[in-house]
């Protein structure tokens, strides 16, 4: 296992070498000086000159590039072009942020998901198998940013349940221990701003795992379908087991290596779906950080932020690999 562990990591040393290229050579493309746009339309091309020389934006492609990797290297994320202030600084926030907003979201699609592929395969054909199937249908079909303003309006607006934007009240200042609400108010014991935060997370974690949910639930019947089918069910049954012990307890085991496949790919769904839910509700995640650094050309800002969230799912995908073998004891990483 160690060796398998350390031959992977290894690997993934050309796989963000490739990716910070793709990264440096996107963003480097998208039209509009930098310069220009943090002095705005009325300088003077002396003043943008001398602005792009301290950046080092005057440099070759490759210089700049090699820099990026320098930097990156030692752990210097660079400073922003918009505010003047260490990235891997600013950063941090924003990313605990949006890892609080997926773990949400991701427990919503996993336990309704499950749940409901679940009882679908055991009610295959049943009017419970169609309506789920047909919801988790829908949920994979409907835009993330629809769903999440009609959210918006029906809790927020109509009948004022739910908060609609921003991620805590601001007349609950939480002090920050790990960046993640919810656990930092269980820390401190500060129950009313555990449900301030809370709600604040309800209309955005359903949007941004509605569609994981569908997926998941799909993804769960079918291979609950072929489980359900094998001798040792059959045998279960014989032996006087109860339905819920056969499908929790032996079926569920067995049925859950592709689920947990769709699981690890979907961590890089919700990344990019974070986008468009964070500016949506107004959440202060890395995806909204990111967005900010595009309309503000903040280079060293969006090569940044793109690379963390990459190397995110790079690792999650590791992660996911290894726990093959404690799911599945047949499996051998040699």
């Amino acid at each position: 296992m160690k060796s398998y562990i350390a031959r992977r990591l290894l690997q993934l040393i050309p796989v963000l070498l490739g990716m910070s290229i793709v990264v440096f050579a996107i963003i480097h493309a998208i039209p509009g000086d930098p310069a220009t746009v943090i002095l705005g339309d009325q300088a003077t091309p002396e003043t943008v000159a001398d602005l792009k020389a301290e950046m080092g934006l005057d440099q070759p492609i490759t210089t700049q590039y090699a820099s990026y990797v320098k930097d990156i290297v030692t752990g210097d994320l660079g400073t922003s072009l918009k505010t003047k202030k260490p990235i891997k600084e600013e950063i941090i926030p924003y990313l605990m942020a949006t890892v609080e907003l997926m773990i949400i979201s991701m427990v919503i699609a996993i336990i309704i998901g499950v749940n409901a592929g679940i009882l679908a395969a055991w009610r295959r054909a049943s009017w419970f198998d169609y309506s789920a199937m047909l919801i988790a249908l829908i949920g994979v079909s409907i835009p993330v940013f629809w769903l999440g303003l009609m959210e918006q309006w029906i809790f927020a607006e109509k009948f004022g349940w739910l908060p609609s934007t921003g991620r805590m009240n601001a007349r609950e200042p939480i002090e920050a221990i790990t960046g993640l609400l919810l656990l930092d108010t269980t820390i401190q014991g500060n129950w009313t701003g555990f449900v301030d935060a809370f709600k604040h997370l309800i209309l955005p974690g359903i949007a941004l795992g509605t569609i994981p949910m569908a997926i998941i639930a799909r993804i769960t019947r079918s291979s609950m379908l072929e489980v359900l089918n094998a001798d040792y069910v059959r045998t279960a049954r014989a032996k006087g087991l109860s339905e819920l012990k056969i499908l929790y307890k032996h079926s569920l085991k067995n049925a859950f290596a592709p689920v947990l496949t769709i699981i690890g790919m979907l961590v890089g769904l919700l990344l990019g779906g974070a986008v468009l839910t964070e500016t949506i509700f107004g959440w202060p995640g890395i995806g909204r950080y990111i967005y900010d650094a595009i309309g503000s050309r903040d280079y060293p800002v969006i090569q940044s932020g793109i690379l963390l969230v990459s190397t995110i799912f790079v690792f999650v995908n590791l992660f996911v690999d290894l726990l093959y073998a404690r799911l599945d004891p047949r499996i051998k990483y040699r």
